[in-house]
């Protein structure tokens, strides 16, 4: 987080492609506020994204970065192309904004803003376009569609991002053990992916016993883990932004045989995953071919929201890449496409038959569906 991961080329290339988008939609000039949108348009990489950023990228001539004044040092470190305009503390960026808007001859102008996106507050909109007129239309999901499909510079940021996730795992792992404190697997977890050369994760590394599985986003505790109870972990790397996410399920003590049983199930299922996903299918047939080896193992019963989502940049709180999570779901027409990640989940908790998930990151390259993440599927006892 002290660099922009990015080439001036690949920059270049992003922002031409993006004009040619806007200018299908015939606006003459687009505010972009989501933190994951104006990172993969300047490639600043810092923590600064809690306070507003507004790009404005006109059709003709070099955007425009407002935020606070006092990140100047950093802007003008890791940004080339686009000119930083900061506010003071009195002011909000919508302010300047708008000011900057007028300026550049958009007063009046037809103008996109990405609008849904936690990074753009509802008062902050508004502000905005009471203080510009302008013909203004809602552009969000321009950039998300762009970020799909990863570039090589992005493909070589997932596999170090992997690496990281990998060696986060196996210090969880080998820390988990009958008496072991929840703190301290945890802390062993994070000192792996500082020393492996990770950056701060969107997410945490969610690392709890499973009896406490259905709290979806919560962590470890200050309690100890005992044999017997399975340990829930799943994690992410990350690297400059992109993360590479990967889940176990560990046992400490031993394993039953319907747990057994099920693992086998959970192997089959996410191998099938990693079959389906070629160029040109669509999300919802991926899903089914997670589906269809689960009715046959006679878990017909048994459905998820999906099989995994797209993954790559994330921004603190999430490493889904936003407030939205584009998922591999029974009734998404999303179509796939070579340079397209996945977090790819083959989950079976709670099926009355034995328990066990495993989850990976995959990319689909030229030569079909690549397995990032490498930590041995299991079933893992300690």
């Amino acid at each position: 987080m002290d660099r922009n991961p990015f080439t001036e080329a690949e920059i270049a290339a992003r922002l031409a492609r993006l004009r040619g988008l806007l200018a299908a939609r015939q606006v003459d000039a687009a505010v972009f506020a989501a933190p994951e949108s104006v990172f993969y348009l300047t490639g600043l990489d810092h923590w600064g994204y809690f306070a507003p950023h507004l790009l404005i990228v006109p059709l003709e001539g070099r955007p425009v970065l407002v935020t606070r004044a006092m990140e100047r040092v950093t802007i003008e470190k890791q940004v080339t192309a686009a000119d930083f305009y900061g506010h003071s503390d009195s002011e909000t960026a919508a302010d300047l904004a708008a000011q900057l808007l007028g300026e550049r001859g958009l007063a009046g102008k037809r103008i996109g803003l990405e609008c849904w996106t936690a990074g753009l507050s509802h008062g902050l909109a508004l502000k905005l376009q009471a203080q510009q007129d302008a013909l203004w239309s809602d552009v969000s999901g321009v950039v998300d569609g762009m970020r799909r499909v990863k570039s090589a510079e992005e493909q070589a940021l997932m596999r170090r991002a992997a690496a990281v996730s990998d060696a986060a795992a196996a210090a969880a792992i080998d820390a988990i053990a009958d008496g072991a404190a929840e703190r301290e697997v945890a802390a062993q977890c994070v000192a792996a992916m500082l020393r492996a050369g990770g950056h701060p994760p969107g997410f945490g590394p969610f690392i709890r016993p499973v009896s406490r599985l259905g709290e979806e986003h919560t962590t470890w505790g200050d309690g100890v883990y005992r044999n017997g109870e399975p340990v829930f972990l799943e994690l992410s790397g990350c690297v400059s932004r992109y993360h590479a996410p990967l889940g176990r399920l560990v046992r400490i003590g031993g394993i039953g045989a319907e747990d057994a049983a099920m693992a086998e199930v959970t192997a089959r299922a996410f191998d099938a995953v990693v079959a389906a996903l070629r160029p040109g299918v669509r999300a919802r047939d991926v899903y089914a071919a997670w589906q269809d080896v689960v009715d046959a193992a006679g878990l017909s019963h048994y459905r998820r929201h999906h099989c995994g989502y797209l993954v790559g940049i994330g921004q603190p709180p999430s490493w889904t890449g936003g407030n939205s999570v584009t998922g591999l779901r029974h009734d998404s027409d999303l179509v796939v496409e070579t340079g397209m990640s996945f977090h790819i989940l083959s989950w079976l908790m709670g099926t009355g038959r034995g328990d066990d998930f495993v989850s990976n990151t995959v990319l689909l390259t030229e030569t079909g569906a690549e397995v990032l993440t490498k930590t041995p599927a299991g079933p893992i006892v300690r």
